[in-house]
């Protein structure tokens, strides 16, 4: 395992080398007083690891006291210091801690009487009561000047914890202090929190080298009011605080058809007294009000009113302008005087020695599980022993999680909201690329006829249609004796390639062939020689036909 301090894994099975409090608290009702919550050891209750156990508190609404010895105390010197250990909230969490102390070693500390009150180096480690999630790093500074103890808690981590609370999952907790006075927590070897002894606690661990004269008193004259109401200012003579802030709109007009002699609310023609109405007890039955169905199509009944309006006019209580206060003297603050309790303390990192860790906790839930205490001053060492233990845990939950599908339907189930979510994500861009993949439009082949009108580049290679238009007009060549069916076979190959076209790949004498059985060419001699008839004409004529 390497250079340690301490080191506990629970697989024996057993409490050996722990101590169980059998204080009771002070200061506390007799009933709850006592450390009467149970421990034991076992395993969790879905473990992926068979055999693996750890430290359970098994009670709630109890106070649990347990502890443990170093193998040695720990002095802060050169060397930085190393706490991690694991936590599975097997349960969740209601309200309750899950942090360690490390307790200072001094010559009365007693295990079996460990309570609250127990003199504690740091504690470190989760905690939450309600929708305060807490990872506390916590040590105790002695005051060089007077001797005391005062707690330094380091400031809140950035990061949302909520997630270790919650998961059900197992989490390693780690507390790195350096001899430089730097601290790191991690939560499963990833950072949450950093920081400063001399910089980041609160209190700071340095006091003031001034503070306010607690014997300074503000003078009676002293004049904090930066304006002022101008005491030349005098109210206009035509300034009216009297007048109404609304007045009736005398423009408007009573609308036509207004039932002035009609209520706007009548008695229900059909209610009926009940009958245990006792009107010596009760009073005089009334019938309930209901609107006035004579209302309904009128734009009004009862007497009709002017509605009111803004008053132009109205200006309200007249108040003097604020000016400058001439007198003005600022905020008055005591004056600074040097801090008697002043004190520089550069080495805060050289804390009080610890010789035992213990859990002394409250909590309103059950079945916390701990696991895998280590404290060391060699970063490597406890990167193994994290390894060794958290790091298999981590793997086995891993293998066990549930896939990527049903997290997120099991998400959606704790929180409706991200199914909007999900559609606007997933189903709403899926449906878009299916609509335009689906109702695209598909270039249509172009015709010979488009090609010569647009000038587009024609495929070399026909289709089978032109194919076979062309080995027809080939056939009816070679046996029509009007068209002169020797002409073609007169023409050379060298002159055949010569007519040839590269755009279009067709050979003359074919077209020529065609375009003579066309009723425009019908006088058109069979014998012509080629060249004749513009290339242009035999094509367009080929392609028409």
């Amino acid at each position: 395992m390497g250079e340690h301090f301490f080191a506990e894994s629970f697989d024996r099975g057993t409490l050996d080398g722990w101590v169980v409090s059998n204080a009771k608290k002070e200061d506390t009702d007799e009933d709850i007083a006592k450390y009467d919550g149970k421990w034991s050891v076992e395993e969790m209750k879905d473990s992926k690891l068979p055999g693996d156990q750890g430290l359970v508190l098994k009670s709630r609404a109890k106070h649990h006291a347990i502890s443990a010895q170093l193998l040695r105390p720990f002095t802060f010197d050169t060397q930085p210091l190393i706490v991690q250990y694991e936590v599975n909230f097997q349960s969740g969490i209601d309200c309750g801690g899950a942090y360690v102390k490390l307790l200072s070693q001094t010559p009365d500390l007693d295990l079996d009487q460990f309570v609250d009150k127990t003199p504690y180096t740091i504690m470190f480690g989760p905690d939450k009561c309600g929708e305060d999630y807490k990872l506390h790093f916590i040590f105790r500074h002695k005051n060089p000047k007077t001797g005391e103890y005062e707690e330094k808690h380091a400031k809140k981590p950035d990061s949302d914890l909520r997630t270790y609370y919650t998961d059900k999952k197992t989490h390693l907790y780690t507390l790195v202090l350096n001899p430089d006075n730097t601290f790191e927590v991690l939560v499963d070897q990833t950072l949450v929190n950093s920081g400063s002894l001399l910089k980041d606690m609160t209190p700071p661990v340095n006091p003031a080298a001034e503070v306010e004269d607690p014997d300074d008193y503000k003078p009676e004259d002293w004049d904090e009011r930066p304006k002022i109401q101008d005491p030349d200012a005098v109210k206009p003579e035509d300034w009216d605080e009297d007048a109404p802030a609304q007045m009736p709109d005398e423009d408007a007009v009573k609308p036509d058809g207004w039932l002035d002699d009609e209520a706007e609310y009548i008695g229900d023609p059909d209610a009926v007294k009940p009958e245990d109405w006792d009107e010596d007890m009760d009073g005089e039955w009334e019938a309930p009000q209901v609107p006035n169905p004579a209302c309904e199509t009128a734009p009004g009944c009862g007497a009709w009113k002017r509605p009111m309006i803004d008053n132009p006019n109205y200006k309200g209580k007249w108040k003097p302008p604020m000016i400058d206060n001439p007198n003005y003297q600022g905020v008055w603050k005591p004056r600074k005087i040097p801090n008697p309790a002043f004190f520089e303390d550069l080495h805060p990192f050289r804390m009080t020695a610890f010789s035992a860790v213990g859990l002394e906790l409250w909590s309103m839930t059950s079945d916390i599980f701990f696991d895998n205490f280590f404290i060391t001053n060699d970063r490597n060492t406890a990167e193994r022993w994290a390894t060794d233990g958290w790091g298999l845990k981590k793997a086995a939950e891993g293998a066990a999680d549930p896939g990527l599908a049903t997290q997120m339907m099991n998400a959606a189930e704790e929180r409706p909201w991200l199914w909007v979510v999900y559609v606007l994500t997933v189903a709403l861009p899926l449906v878009l690329i299916i609509i335009f993949c689906c109702t695209g439009k598909k270039k249509s082949a172009a015709t010979p006829a488009e090609y010569k009108k647009t000038d587009e580049p024609q495929p070399d290679v026909k289709d089978e249609e032109e194919e076979e238009k062309a080995e027809e007009a080939d056939e009816a060549e070679e046996s029509s004796p009007e068209v002169g069916g020797g002409r073609s076979a007169e023409i050379s190959q060298e002159q055949e390639e010569q007519t040839r076209t590269p755009e279009t790949n067709v050979s003359r004498p074919i077209c020529r062939a065609a375009a003579c059985r066309h009723p425009k060419l019908a006088n058109a001699p069979p014998t012509q020689p080629p060249g004749k008839y513009p290339v242009d004409s035999f094509l367009d004529l080929c392609s028409t036909t």
